[in-house]
């Protein structure tokens, strides 16, 4: 959310913000008072800058490192310079055409595209391409098998709309023959093809209370399978990470303590994918900068994510990370762009399944 106090700042203040930090993200340097006098274009005495440099710094929203004279912004500064001090322009044409030719055009499973586009937001942007993967069971149903294995156990074959097969074994109380596992997965088939599993479910138990219903006469013998094959199941949540050695290559996040500790997020996931979570909630861009995330590990990086999904329902959120110091102007429109193209290819996979 924007920062109420940017409204209080006059023209001046925030010509000359907008120029340090313009200056700052392209050189990484700390931007003196005589730099600003000549960017700025203001026609104004240095001793005017450095008193506006003061009030800005007393703000909070800009310091000055003790190595030298001048100043960078803070996570502050950079909040307030991307809410209300950029303007944010479409994907350049040939960028877009870029993110287009490199997503895989036929079919595909959705994780592959996932790990495509977590490369593809890496190679894009320079950072860290992160990508969460969505629940199986968030993807309707196309087909069902049953293979009988030994010891009264069932091997179940869910077949998704995004190419993508889960494996089930199922133990039942006794073993069901051939005939019988056709006649089931006949009936699932015909009955719940192009249903979500949560949906399936929740139907499959309202069929199997109504005594005497068709179900109850079809399978008498293998409703236990039916439902069995459907029960809820635990999936590991995950979340794809790509490019996280770019990291290595930029200068604020050179410490090595703070790139074992960021190494250790990514391995982890756990927090990362907690805050991916958060972000698929929320309609649109999120960005963190610094401490906002909330996690100590990226307390020296900005986070940029955007939510995805498919016919109607948020599916995931894709984004990067990178240092504080990155070209926000373009790193934003890249993953805007990106989600949204991968909200199509999954909107079209699924009307082509």
């Amino acid at each position: 959310m924007p920062l109420s106090h940017g409204h209080d700042l006059d023209a001046r203040a925030r010509r000359l913000l907008r120029t340090l930090i313009a200056q700052y993200l392209a050189d990484g340097e700390p931007v003196g008072s005589r730099t600003l006098s000549r960017s700025s274009g203001l026609d104004v005495s240095p001793a005017t800058i450095r008193n506006i440099m003061a009030d800005l710094e007393d703000a909070g929203l800009v310091a000055s490192p003790h190595t030298s004279a001048g100043r960078i912004p803070t996570p502050r500064g950079l909040r307030l310079f991307v809410d209300s001090l950029i303007e944010l322009q479409p994907l350049p044409r040939d960028e877009m055409a870029r993110l287009k030719r490199e997503l895989p055009p036929g079919p595909t499973t959705t994780r592959d595209l996932l790990g495509n586009v977590s490369t593809l937001l890496s190679a894009m942007t320079h950072f860290a391409g992160v990508v969460t993967v969505p629940r199986q069971a968030d993807f309707p149903l196309r087909h069902i098998d049953f293979v009988p294995l030994p010891d009264a156990r069932v091997l179940v074959i869910l077949v998704f709309s995004d190419n993508q097969v889960q494996n089930r074994i199922v133990q039942l109380a006794k073993p069901l023959d051939g005939r019988e596992l056709e006649q089931a997965a006949n009936y699932l088939n015909h009955h719940f093809a192009g249903l979500r599993v949560d949906d399936i479910r929740a139907r499959l138990l309202s069929e199997l209370r109504e005594a005497g219903g068709e179900l109850n006469r079809l399978l008498a013998s293998s409703m236990e399978l039916a439902a069995a094959s459907f029960a809820p199941h635990s999936e590991g949540d995950d979340v794809l990470v790509s490019g996280q050695t770019n990291l290595m290559a930029y200068s604020e996040l050179a410490d090595l303590e703070r790139l074992r500790e960021l190494f250790e997020a990514f391995q982890k996931k756990n927090e990362l994918l907690q805050l991916m979570e958060v972000c698929a909630r929320a309609p649109g861009v999120r960005l963190f900068i610094g401490e906002e995330s909330g996690f100590t590990a990226l307390d020296g990086c900005s986070v940029v994510t955007a939510s995805y999904g498919a016919q109607g329902r948020v599916l995931g959120a894709l984004g990067v990370i990178g240092p504080t110091r990155m070209a926000y102007e373009r790193v934003i429109p890249v993953v805007q762009a990106t989600a949204g193209l991968l909200s199509d290819a999954l909107n079209r996979a699924a009307t082509t399944s």
